[in-house]
């Protein structure tokens, strides 16, 4: 899974900036982007955002990826990721089929450990 420090170093590079480039535009200590980069030391809200807006991304991306990385840094299981994936690729009717199946087992599983 792709860290913080990563997407912001792909993110620079593919702009062809250096640290310098991204320093200038974000206001900041060349050091400071270097820690960013390579020892994974996370920017205060405030500079996440601003190099969120000079690589022309959101903090969201920066923080969490796309959402299949997002969910993979939720989920242990490949297969569901798997699953995941190939739902979120259906039209909305057969999602919202999932969901409310998904919901079901959900309430039955809380149903069985109050009556524990």
């Amino acid at each position: 899974m792709i860290q913080l420090d990563n997407r912001i170093l792909d993110l620079r590079k593919q702009k062809n900036w250096s640290q310098s480039d991204l320093t200038k535009a974000v206001g900041i200590l060349y050091a400071q982007i270097g820690r960013y980069e390579t020892k994974g030391t996370q920017p205060s809200a405030e500079v996440l955002k601003k190099i969120a807006d000079a690589l022309d991304t959101t903090t969201n991306y920066l923080m969490h990826g796309n959402k299949y990385e997002k969910a993979m840094s939720i989920l242990d299981d490949a297969e569901l990721l798997q699953q995941y994936k190939a739902v979120d690729s259906m039209d909305n009717e057969d999602k919202a089929v999932i969901k409310k199946l998904i919901d079901a087992f959900i309430t039955k599983g809380k149903l069985n450990q109050l009556a524990l």
